[in-house]
């Protein structure tokens, strides 16, 4: 019998983990789970978005990214509006909450990047990094 191949799906998941250990202190710190942080993240990045589009962005099943965009709302850290054009569309964008938040962020969070790059090493990450764009684009 062959030795089985080590899982890619859960290296994966194990390294998404160790590398989470050195941002979470700062959400903690900010009150965000790391599903709003990505939704911030990526708003702040992209400007108003569809729902469907920043759940897929964000990896958040939609029924899931409703429920987090109700919570985000309350806070006051997005806005939520239908299209003009079709009601059916519903557009996500920062409130003026949730861009000081990602601004009073940022630092931080550049600092948490650059104490797991001179751990891991310059170079190793953005090879990491150009390897997980390349794995993105691979489709069955």
């Amino acid at each position: 019998m062959s030795k089985p191949r080590v899982s890619l799906t859960l290296t994966l998941l194990q390294a998404r983990e160790a590398a989470m250990s050195f941002f979470r202190p700062s959400l903690n710190q900010h009150g965000l789970t790391e599903q709003q942080w990505r939704v911030i993240r990526i708003l702040s990045q992209q400007g108003e978005l569809e729902i469907y589009r920043l759940a897929e962005q964000a990896c958040i099943l939609k029924p899931s990214m409703t429920g987090v965009l109700v919570r985000m709302e309350a806070a006051g850290l997005v806005c939520r509006r239908k299209a003009e054009q079709d009601q059916r569309r519903v557009l996500v964008k920062l409130a003026d909450k949730g861009v000081a938040c990602f601004d009073s962020m940022s630092q931080s969070m550049e600092a948490n990047y650059q104490q797991l790059q001179d751990q891991f090493g310059e170079q190793k990450l953005q090879q990491l990094l150009g390897l997980l764009e390349e794995l993105k684009q691979v489709r069955r």
